[in-house]
């Protein structure tokens, strides 16, 4: 392929009618504005030229914005019932022992008492003990570092699903 050729799947969601490109992008991240953002940008050169659309729509999200695009993920080990994405991107949880899946059953409840949303962490590749360690981690953090966290952690998650969306191979970290 050349730099001037667009990807198979990075055309095919370029000519998408309006309301299915952003059905399309809402199941990638559930905040409106986020997805508003990349449909405007359309059409895309390159799967590049829409992670940087994401990331810089993902830095400017307001709070609102980024409560909204939280609100659309389960908490981790309780994956959406009918949901592959959810699934796959959690399965370090799926055969994890149960005296590990009741602790993140805890700590989740904690986390989301403490910050007031579920805890967001990229769970792509990462085992259950790495997803309990990582939420042990940032239930200490100040809630605006957090946020942040959560920001970042998000923008991970949703150029996994974009390149899902437009399949193009990404490494998952």
């Amino acid at each position: 392929m050349t730099s001037t050729s667009t990807p198979p799947g990075l055309a095919r969601f370029n000519a998408l009618e309006e309301h299915a490109a952003l059905a399309a992008l809402h199941e990638a991240c559930a905040s409106t504005a986020w997805a508003r953002r990349l449909l405007a940008a359309r059409p895309y050169t390159t799967a590049d030229d829409l992670y940087a659309a994401s990331d810089t729509a993902m830095a400017d999200l307001t709070t609102a914005d980024l409560e909204e695009a939280v609100a659309g993920h389960p908490p981790i080990g309780r994956p959406k019932p009918g949901d592959p994405a959810s699934a796959r991107e959690q399965s370090g949880m799926a055969d994890a022992p149960e005296g590990l899946k009741a602790e993140m059953l805890e700590l989740n409840l904690a986390y989301q008492e403490r910050f007031g949303h579920v805890f967001l962490v990229c769970a792509a590749g990462r085992t259950g003990e790495e997803m309990r360690d990582a939420v042990r981690e940032r239930l200490g953090n100040a809630p605006e570092r957090e946020r942040e966290i959560v920001r970042t952690e998000l923008g991970k998650i949703n150029r996994i699903r974009l390149a899902r969306l437009v399949e193009v191979e990404v490494e998952e970290d």
